[in-house]
Parts: C-alpha cells; structure tokens; sequence
C-alpha cells in the first residue's frame, strides 16, 4: 500500500522515499500510515499473501511466516503460535525481511541494528540474502548461543556492549549517522512485518479471545494491535481479541506502568531471559495503549515459572524454545478464563 511516515511525538510527515526511521527534528521513531485501506484476504496459505498490507516495496519471497498453530496437551482452551518455525527461530524474520528489503530499495549496503540476540541474528540472515552487510552491537550479556549463531552467518561485525540493550540502541544510532549504514531495529518497518503474526492468529483461530504475547522493546504487542485494529476496521472481525503483555518480574517496565497508571521508566534488566531483557522498550506507550483499547492486561511471570514451563514444553513436544519464548505459557497459567474463551499463546524464540 502507498504511505507515508509520520512522526509518533510531533507529528511531522516524511515522505515514503525518505530512508529514515527517526523523525530528523526531535528523533522519536517514525509510524507507517497508510493511505487507503488495504485487502485483508479471507483465507492465506504464506506470508507474502498479506503483501497488500505492507509498505509499498520491492519484495523477495523468501520463505518466512505462517508457523504452526498446534493445541496445549496441557491447558485447555489454550494453543501455541510456534514462531520458533522461523528460517532463525523467531519472531524476529517477519520484521527483518520487511526491513532489509527496504534498505535495498534504497540503495544501502550495509545495515546496522542493536539486538540481545535475536534481532541480530535474523539482520544478519536477510542481510545476507540480500548481498549487505551487518553491523550488530549487542549487550554485554547476551547468550553466547546466540552470538555464534550470528557469527557463523558469515557477514557480521558483532560489536559487544558494556552495557544493556538500550546502552547498544545509542550505540547503533550514533553507528547510523556516522556511516552510510541502515538503521534497522525495533522501528516502523519491523512493526509492519510482525502484524502478520496477528493476521496468521485470528485467521488459524477465529474464536480467540486472548492473545498472550512476551513483551521486550513492545514492537510485536504493538504492531499485533496495529493488525487487530485494521481488521476490526476492515469488518473482518466483530471484536478484538484482548492482549496480554507478559515480562519477567526481573524486567517489568511495561507492568510496572501499567499498574501504576504512569508512564514507562527505565529498569535495569536482570533477568536470564536475554530476549526481553529491555530495560525501556521503544513502543512502550503504543503497548500500554494497545492493552487498554483490548481491556488487555500485563503480567510478570518469574525465572523458576519460566524455567518450569521450558521443561515442561521440551516434554510435551520435543521442541526447544528460550525462556522468553515461553513466557506466554507461564503466564498463561495467572489467567482465569471463562469456559468458553480461548488464548493462543505465542512461543517467540528458540535461540537457545
């Protein structure tokens, strides 16, 4: 769909040809707007199917997306959105193929991102595809896994940070100004890709009425909401599921806000759940907007709790997945849904 960028603090538009993802005049992170409304289509068998609500661009079709939807053997009313089927097993894919694409299309050659692991990784994946390379700063840390995952794409510096993620964003910023690198990252082009979660979801479960989602930066809960309110919109759904945003207690920025009613303050991470260990997430107030729209809620679930619920889903499946990717499943357990209402839980990342 055509569109233009606007500017999410003071409102300033840019127009689509412009390759930022930073407003220029007070640096808040720009929003995609569409100019019309685009086809949600009834049924999708991949992906690319949902390329009439994407950013107007120049797309390669690699395989990314439609992950498998499968019923708890344990809970009921509940099922798990396995993103961990991803070509670098997360979530993370939906938002890099958008975003590479788009520093292709504007002529770049190398991109540049902060990440705990996963961003970087599924960067340095599409980068490659496309013939670019990546620069990664990631904190200090990060899973080491993870690191050689990255590693052994072939076409990364990984710069190690004294710091958190959010110590590694400025780095990244300032890496961006400096040099002719892409800013890529928790910004608006990844938020368009990781809708299509929310798509493939209502679409596999139409009679969800829940949809439990790990909470890092937020971009995922806020672009899922972002497709939500399209399809209600669109009338393609009589109403919008409610959104639940998990974090770990030793992480909970977003809870902490959501509880108090304030707006999000900064917390130094200290949980072992590297994936969401984001002491500021970037959308953080576009989250907490989301949860009130849906009368969603926002949990925190322990390291023993998640911990427990990693076991517990290599014994029931025989799949590994990382203790942020099954946070959901953790906090599934604190809901107390009525007979009749069903979640789906999204199983994030299996870097690990």
């Amino acid at each position: 769909m055509k569109y233009r960028l606007v500017c999410s603090a003071c409102g300033i538009e840019y127009n689509s040809s412009e390759a930022i993802q930073a407003c220029r005049d007070c640096n808040a992170f720009l929003e995609v707007v569409y100019n019309g409304v685009g086809r949600m289509p009834r049924e999708a068998e991949e992906f690319w199917d949902f390329e009439d609500l994407f950013p107007d661009g120049k797309y390669r079709h690699y395989e990314v997306g439609f992950t498998r939807l499968i019923d708890s053997v344990e809970e009921e009313g509940l099922q798990l959105k396995l993103e961990i089927g991803n070509p670098t097993r997360s979530f993370k894919d939906r938002g890099s193929v958008i975003e590479i694409a788009k520093a292709a299309e504007y002529g770049y050659k190398e991109v540049v991102c902060a990440s705990t692991g996963n961003m970087a990784y599924s960067i340095a994946y599409y980068a490659r595809l496309y013939g670019m390379k990546a620069r990664v700063f990631i904190g200090g840390k990060a899973n080491e896994d993870k690191i050689a995952d990255i590693g052994k794409v072939g076409n990364s510096e990984i710069v190690r940070v004294k710091g958190d993620f959010n110590t590694a964003l400025s780095l990244s910023e300032d890496y961006s100004r400096k040099r002719r690198a892409f800013l890529t990252g928790d910004f608006c082009y990844r938020k368009e890709g990781q809708k299509t979660l929310a798509y493939e979801i209502v679409l596999g479960c139409p009679e969800v009425t829940h949809i439990i989602v790990p909470v890092g930066n937020a971009t995922l809960i806020s672009g899922m909401y972002k497709a939500i309110a399209q399809m209600k919109a669109a009338g393609a759904i009589r109403r919008m599921p409610r959104l639940v945003a998990v974090e770990a207690e030793r992480c909970m920025p977003l809870v902490r806000a959501f509880r108090s009613g304030k707006e999000v303050r900064y917390e130094r991470p200290k949980t072992n759940a590297d994936a969401i260990a984001v002491g500021f997430p970037t959308f953080g107030a576009q989250a907490l907007a989301a949860l009130e729209k849906t009368g969603g809620v926002a949990i925190t679930v322990s390291e023993n709790e998640m911990k427990l619920a990693q076991r517990e889903f290599y014994r029931d499946y025989g799949l590994v997945a990382e203790l942020a990717g099954v946070a959901s499943i953790a906090a599934f357990k604190k809901l107390r849904l009525r007979r009749k209402e069903k979640a789906v839980a999204v199983i994030s990342g299996g870097n690990v």
